[in-house]
């Protein structure tokens, strides 16, 4: 099992100039861990960050969208990834942070946590591909190739909680983050 936050510091320094959508704990890390990024932040839309990825990768088709979901989070909208593979959105990866709670409520478990494959369903929904990964290693050797694959692609990390990171409230729902998201579109689209 890998931390979460070894996950994305990982995908941190493979990542460029990719919008990102990341929920909850996700968020609050890759705040931290790449503060510059172009992120929008999802926090308090459980179930919505594939719904608001979608959204992006078709309204900006030039940029890759990367969504850092929860598994949680993501069983709240499962129809997201039938309407995400009907939509075939090429520009659009898909991260689904499974550790089997709703860590947002208070750790509780997720319905089916020992039976449920993401992977699995994202591909019957029509997903391009599919992986999970649980060693750190193994993707590490995976993740050049998937961010630049045509999606949707849909990446289950198998993790845990790692570090705590600051949980600025006020920033994540505050016009700040708004704008700096707004000011990295505006700047991609030569605004």
């Amino acid at each position: 099992m890998m931390k979460r936050d070894q996950c994305l510091k990982l995908l941190a320094k493979y990542h460029r100039d990719e919008l990102v959508v990341p929920v909850y704990q996700a968020t609050f890390e890759w705040l931290a861990i790449k503060p510059d990024a172009p992120t929008f932040t999802a926090v308090g839309a459980m179930g919505q960050a594939s719904s608001l990825a979608l959204g992006l990768a078709l309204g900006l088709p030039e940029r890759r969208v990367i969504v850092l979901d929860g598994d949680g989070s993501l069983l709240m909208n499962l129809g997201s990834l039938v309407t995400i593979a009907n939509a075939a959105p090429s520009n659009l990866l898909h991260f689904v942070c499974e550790n089997g709670t709703y860590e947002a409520n208070g750790g509780h478990p997720i319905p089916g946590k020992d039976k449920l494959s993401f992977a699995g369903l994202a591909r019957a929904a029509g997903y391009r591909e599919a992986h999970e990964f649980a060693e750190l290693d193994a993707l590490e050797a995976a993740l050049p190739a998937i961010l630049r694959a045509a999606g949707p692609v849909l990446v289950d990390l198998k993790v845990e909680p790692g570090e705590s990171y600051p949980q600025d409230w006020a920033y994540m729902h505050g016009p700040a983050a708004r704008e700096k998201f707004r000011a990295a579109v505006r700047q991609s689209r030569g605004a």
